[in-house]
């Protein structure tokens, strides 16, 4: 079994979820705010539900499909978020990123802070050559921080989901390994 990493920035550590994030991930994601923006986080939050979301990680790592960070204060040690690459594709070589965001730390920078780390990771250790994320159109912030990491616009997808009954359009980004290192040289 795989190590799972641990990555470091100037203000974040970006670590493994353990069981004891419960409570702040079922908080911070079971906001109605932070669950609207994102396809996958339900609403209402309920009792046992992040227990079973960090639960049924271990075996997409062992897999080699997902690596997902809990996003933490460096210093403090409180949990801000989460960031993930997922649907990885050793095969293609390409990924997808994800994340959100609490929202008493939304706009603060550390988003694309933990983004950065992310993309580093993906490039560098795994090998990737694509990274690629989407988000709902009516988020504009996500794409902000999609452009700030150097990802570029790829298309406007019309009705592509469903979030609680409603159509969602999205908007596709990504970068690659080329662009990453022209970028960091």
């Amino acid at each position: 079994m795989v190590e799972h990493p641990t990555l470091k920035t100037e203000r974040l550590i970006l670590r493994p979820f353990v069981p004891t994030d419960a409570p702040e991930v079922q908080q911070l994601a079971g906001d109605r705010d932070v669950a609207s923006t994102t396809m996958h986080i339900p609403h209402p939050y309920e009792d046992g539900m992040a227990e079973e979301w960090i639960a049924a990680y271990q075996k997409r790592f062992d897999r080699g499909e997902q690596v997902r960070f809990a996003i933490t204060h460096r210093e403090q040690d409180y949990l801000i978020g989460a960031i993930d690459l997922w649907a990885i594709n050793k095969q293609h070589e390409k990924a997808e990123i994800g994340y959100w965001i609490g929202k008493p730390y939304w706009n603060l920078g550390y988003c694309t802070e933990a983004a950065h780390v992310v993309l580093q990771y993906g490039f560098e250790t795994l090998g990737l050559n694509r990274i690629y994320a989407t988000h709902f159109s009516r988020n504009p912030a996500s794409g902000r921080v999609m452009r700030k990491i150097g990802m570029r616009h790829e298309g406007h997808l019309r009705q592509d989901g469903k979030k609680w009954g409603n159509y969602e359009d999205f908007e596709t980004y990504a970068i690659l390994r080329s662009e990453y290192t022209t970028q960091h040289e």
